[in-house]
């Protein structure tokens, strides 16, 4: 299991959508947790580093540690 750490813009950005899309998200951020992988796409090249989180009304961009077992969220985009 990774740990998730967030870029303080990124969180500021989750905690101000809308409740529906900010739960998705967070549960989306759970799922890549378990397995980052899986549960992100290719950011660019896939270098299996940088990722995207994906959700219907949500994006993050996310660096995976796979040495320090720690998933940062860089950037989250509300997409309405």
């Amino acid at each position: 299991m990774y740990c998730l750490k967030c870029d303080i813009a990124a969180d500021a950005v989750h905690e101000a959508m809308p409740a529906p899309a900010s739960e998705s998200l967070t549960l989306a951020l759970a799922d890549a947790c378990q397995d980052p992988i899986a549960a992100t796409q290719p950011y660019g090249e896939d270098d299996k580093v940088i990722r995207m989180l994906v959700t219907d009304h949500a994006f993050a961009v996310l660096l995976l540690g796979h040495a320090s077992k720690t998933i940062t969220v860089l950037q989250v985009t509300y997409l309405g």
